[in-house]
């Protein structure tokens, strides 16, 4: 068999399987969140958010939607450096991003069925 046949079918084979691939994920919510801030984000995204007194003087204070917070927590990134991952129960996540055109820090203790709100702050 010349090595153009074998081309041939490798590459026939790999179009094929690239096509199942594609009818069995095609309409599903598959997303894939490799890195560890998505991961992150995913996981308080898929739990209840729950917002501290503290959180809430200060959404009222700045007249915060709470859409904006859920669009940080989506679009932000979150900072390990000044998170506890090894707390426990609760892990404690850092998250920086925009709210109201300025730079913001969100505070959120990740326990297994919630997700807590603790501070919100701005940082400039």
């Amino acid at each position: 068999m010349s090595l153009l046949k074998r081309f041939g079918y490798y590459f026939g084979g790999f179009a094929v399987g690239l096509v199942i691939l594609a009818f069995f994920l095609n309409g599903k919510r598959v997303s894939c969140d490799y890195g560890p801030d998505a991961r992150v984000l995913k996981n308080i995204g898929t739990k209840e958010l729950v917002f501290s007194e503290e959180a809430k003087v200060f959404i009222a204070s700045q007249h915060i939607d709470t859409t904006q917070i859920n669009y940080m927590l989506y679009k932000g990134d979150v900072n390990f450096s000044k998170s506890d991952t090894k707390k426990s129960p609760c892990k404690m996540y850092y998250i920086e991003g925009e709210l109201q055109a300025k730079e913001a820090a969100l505070t959120i203790e990740n326990c297994e069925k919630q997700a807590v709100l603790k501070t919100i702050e701005f940082l400039n």
